[in-house]
């Protein structure tokens, strides 16, 4: 098997040098706000979980929807044909047509760095993601926003509670990422 087959498939090494420089990230980043805040309003993704929680809701059941103010306010209109929702539809479509255009593409569920230090048992890993992605988007919403409405819509609005959030994010990420992996990544 070649080197690019062993990527495709997650069972070899694969390459880890980025396509494009971090500049490039934070030019493409820096457009897309420039044009959502010109064209529509400034990017927010937590949100939109909300939104897709409540009409699915109000499908099942309208009047238990109805009654929850929050919902109400959130979901406007109880529709996902709105920009914010397909926005938030285009980050994993991206993701995807960006691995698969620069052949990295995995379908491997337990990263190395992970299986180096809680093991490679995939159920495991998928149970810790899922308990995860719930805290975060739990304190996302708790917060009054995510990591893409604070940190990068706010903190170029240079509102306040979004500076304060994304010093509270990196100082937990750090501490975090030191009790998970010790100083492993010293160098």
């Amino acid at each position: 098997m070649t080197h690019d087959t062993l990527a495709l498939h997650g069972t070899g090494h694969k390459d880890t040098n980025p396509v494009l420089g971090w500049w490039a990230g934070g030019v493409a980043i820096g457009v897309v706000l420039i044009l959502a805040v010109a064209l529509v309003q400034p990017i927010g993704v937590s949100t939109q979980y909300v939104v897709l929680d409540g009409v699915l809701l109000h499908n099942v059941l309208p009047d238990v929807a109805s009654k929850s103010p929050y919902l109400a306010k959130t979901a406007a209109g109880w529709t996902l044909a709105t920009y914010e929702f397909f926005f938030v539809l285009g980050i994993p479509l991206g993701a995807l047509l960006a691995a698969m255009a620069t052949s990295r593409f995995s379908t491997r569920v337990v990263p190395s760095e992970w299986s180096t230090r809680f093991g490679s048992n995939p159920g495991h890993r998928l149970v810790w993601s899922f308990v995860g992605g719930f805290l975060l988007l739990f304190g996302a919403r708790f917060g009054g926003g995510c990591t893409s409405g604070h940190m990068i819509s706010g903190v170029s609005q240079l509102a306040v509670s979004s500076l304060v959030f994304s010093v509270a994010l990196f100082a937990s990420a750090i501490v975090t990422a030191r009790w998970m992996y010790g100083d492993r990544g010293k160098r």
